[in-house]
Formats: structure tokens, sequence, C-alpha cells
């Protein structure tokens, strides 16, 4: 089936509004996603981000586009509100240098999207890696008037760009809303403005993590690393910025700020932003203890699941809400992934044990262009989905001889199923996946036999136990 990308459509966070996806240069994407700051374990809701832009960057990929990912790791100036470095006073916390913690959770950040089975980035640059690229750009900001250095740190001069450029188009907050909640957390006398943003600070004689500057020792901020890396790999404009939609205000307010003081003009086309992730219908907070991390979702050692989940069901059951849209994870909805990821699994196997017939009587076509039809729409992954279990059906019913395929149609179907399971939605299908999916079947029937047994001998505290447990893990049993 032939898929042309000129029917693709983006939603823009810029305009609020689905676009026609046109790239700068032919067939050709560049995109950069914000990474982590990797001061602590990586937490569901960033992998939920880079797992939703996993499947942007492989169907951008399938239908022909030569993607350059570029995704960063920042590994120094995340400030807190405090304005203390958030890898260095982890550092203080675990009592090591601050590069011990940057390996540490950067480390453990590839580990826990290895196990996701992520593409990785064409390039994963750091932000102490490119500190001249930081400088050489404040000092651009500087020369055309949008920044003020003051005692050895850097300012950007927010009412000084609000001459020129709005700032919050993202966002679309009000620059005297700004201000009035700038003042609340007010607490440098070197700022003109209590609005205004490091872009360079000044390092005390404790602190670890500084580079000499034109301005004495110190560290950059958070926001200029990203416009510095993404120029630097993808040019002064781009096609795509990404990231979780919690970085819209300030973070990537403040990139956009940035490039226009410098370059004249936002530096992407499309800004795209994840929704959030929620456990239980709420926030997640370590506080409340509404928390989860992804290792212990994996081998269950945490008490909000009753077992583990294999990661390519917890991706499952985060491609089954669109990437714009909240997503809740609980113990039920993992069930219920868990269950449908398992049926759409042995449908791919199944279809290897076909027995092909003269007299095809199935039409599977419309139900393929379905399924690239929601992935052109900005990357519809639930429709994806519930596509692919119409197609569970058709093979369900060749199996059971309801309906008959062709030899041609068996090599189609797997083929299809191959490219929107494995190539789009990025599941890993080891060799013993048939195996074990078979087994846990197997398990499941000899359980129904026991309970089928346990009723006709009038056991029914049994049968409805059975019943119960099988429930609670999503299987479903009506009786007659």
């Amino acid at each position: 089936m032939s898929i042309s990308h000129k029917s693709l459509k983006i939603y823009n966070s810029l305009s609020s509004k689905k676009e026609d996806f046109n790239t700068i240069n032919p067939s050709k994407v560049g995109m950069y996603v914000c990474g982590p700051t990797v001061y602590n374990k990586v937490h569901l809701g960033n992998c939920r981000t880079f797992i939703s832009f996993d499947l942007i960057v492989r169907f951008l990929k399938h239908i022909g586009y030569d993607v350059r990912y570029v995704r960063n790791i920042t590994d120094v100036g995340h400030l807190e509100e405090s304005e203390e470095d958030k890898i260095q006073k982890r550092a203080k916390i675990e009592k090591i240098e601050p590069m011990e913690v940057v390996q540490k959770y950067t480390n453990n950040f590839r580990d826990v999207l290895n196990k996701f089975n992520l593409t990785p980035p064409n390039i994963e640059p750091t932000a102490t890696g490119h500190i001249l690229e930081q400088i050489e750009m404040i000092e651009m900001i500087i020369e055309n008037g949008f920044a003020y250095e003051k005692n050895g740190s850097v300012y950007f001069d927010l009412m000084k760009f609000s001459e020129k450029f709005k700032y919050g188009k993202l966002s679309n907050r009000n620059l005297d809303d700004i201000i009035n909640e700038s003042r609340e957390l007010f607490g440098s006398d070197e700022k003109k403005n209590p609005q205004d943003f490091a872009l360079w600070k000044n390092a005390t004689s404790s602190h670890i993590m500084k580079w000499k500057s034109p301005w004495g020792y110190g560290f950059p901020g958070w926001h200029i690393e990203c416009s510095a890396m993404s120029h630097k790999y993808l040019g002064k404009k781009f096609d795509i910025h990404g990231g979780g939609m919690d970085l819209k205000f300030p973070h990537h307010d403040c990139e956009i700020a940035q490039s226009e003081a410098v370059y004249n003009q936002n530096p992407a086309n499309f800004w795209v932003h994840t929704n959030m992730l929620t456990l239980n219908g709420k926030k997640m907070s370590k506080s409340s203890e509404n928390f989860i991390l992804p290792e212990n979702l994996f081998n269950g050692n945490s008490e909000l699941i009753e077992k583990g989940f294999e990661p390519m069901v917890v991706k499952f059951l985060m491609y089954q809400a669109h990437y714009r849209n909240t997503l809740d994870l609980s113990n039920e909805s993992l069930l219920a992934a868990e269950k449908g990821y398992k049926k759409i699994m042995q449908s791919f196997f199944d279809i290897d044990n076909l027995h092909p017939s003269n007299n095809e009587n199935i039409e599977y076509e419309s139900i393929i262009k379905k399924c690239y039809d929601a992935m052109l729409d900005d990357f519809n992954s639930p429709k994806l989905i519930s596509h692919l279990f119409e197609i569970s059906r058709i093979i369900e019913n060749v199996k059971k001889k309801k309906d008959f395929i062709s030899t041609k149609s068996i090599n189609e179907l797997k083929n299809y199923m191959q490219v929107f399971l494995v190539d789009i939605l990025g599941f890993s299908i080891d060799s013993n996946e048939n195996e074990k999916i078979e087994e846990s079947n197997k398990l499941i029937s000899t359980i129904l036999e026991i309970r089928d047994f346990s009723r006709k001998n009038k056991n029914y505290e049994m049968s409805d136990l059975i019943r119960e447990k099988l429930n609670s893990l999503g299987i479903k049993i009506e009786d007659s």
C-alpha cells in the first residue's frame, strides 16, 4: 500500500491546531526533544514522553523521512527556585561527585529506555559538553541588547525583549501575570526585573561545577542549554521541537525568546507536547506516596500494583491513549493492557499457522488503510490499536475456519502486522514470546477446567474464588 507523507497532519502547540506537516528540507526532518535532568531515577512521566516521540520518529522514518533526532542530557544548570543546581544538590545528599550523579542516573535513564525498546537518538549532546556554544549564544544575546551582566551573572532582559517580541507564545501567558508571579518568588537583587531569567550564573568558591567565561567562573542556566545544542545540530530553524507539556512554561517559552533574541525567529516550525501521566486518577507525588518507578512497575515491588508487568505491556498501555491526552495508570488498566497486548501478539503469531484456501472471503485492505490514516492524523496510536484488534478478529475467524484466506493474503497480513507492531509501535518480539503466550493460554485453560470440575461437584466456594481471581486479572467469565 502506497502511503504519502504529504498527508501527515501534526498538532502544533504554537497554533493550537493540526497543521499539514511540511518540512524545511525535502524528505528530511530535524527534531529536538528535551531530555532528562539526570539528578535522580527517571520517572514514568518522562518515559511516556520519550515513548511518544519514539513512535513519532519510527513513523516518520517508515513513511520515507530521513530523521535527525537530537535528544539532550541536562547534566548541569537546572536551577531550583533557590537557584541551586539540582545535580549539585543531589551530589551533596549522596556525598559523591556531581559527575558521579550524572553518570549514575544517565545509565539508569538509558537502561529503562532500552527496556522499552526505544530508538536511540542520532545525537545525544550534554550541557557540559557544549559550554562554549552556550557562552557564544549568551554573548550574541548581550550584543543584541536583550541581556545584561551583573556581578558575574547574566540575565535575560524580558522587559527589553517584550518591546520587540511577544513572550509566552506557547503558554499564552500575559507578561503582567508573569511579572506578578515572579515578584512572589523574587529573591535576587541582581536582576533589573523579577521575571528576568538566568543565562549564566556566577559560581561561588564552593561550587564544584563551574567554567571560565567572559563574566568570570560560573555555570549556564537551564534554558540556554537546549537553545545552544538544538541550533548547533539542527540549524537556526528546524522542523520539530518536543517535550512534555510541563515544559511549555517557562522552559520552551524561554527557548523561543532566546532564539528570537539571536536569530530573530522561532527556532521550530512545530512544537509538539505530550500530556501528563497520572496514577490511580491522581497526580504522581512522592510526598503522598502516589508514586511508582519503572523498575517497581516491572518487578511488582509496589503496594500500588498486585504484580509486575512486562515493559511491552506498559508501553502498550501508554499507546492506548493519544500522546496529547492524559493517561491514567492503575492496576486495573495495566491488567487490561496485558490482556489486550497478549491478544494482539497471539494473533500475530497465529498468522504462521493459518491454512490457506482458494476460496478467500476476507477483506482487510480497508482496515490497513485505516491504520495508516490513524497515524497520519497526528500519530493516533489508540485508533491504530483499535484497527489492529479488527485484524485480530479476522485472524481468529480464519483460525476457527469461519472465514477463508489465500496464501497471498497470509503473507500480506504477516507483513503489515510486522510493520505496525514492530517497526512503528516498536514492540520487541523475542523468539520465546510466542511460547510464553501459548503457555499462558494453556495455564488459563487448565484453571478453567478446574473451575468447571468444582462447579460440577458443587464446590461453589472454590468456583467463585477462581472466578474472582481471573476477573482481577482482566479475564472475565460469564456462566451460562
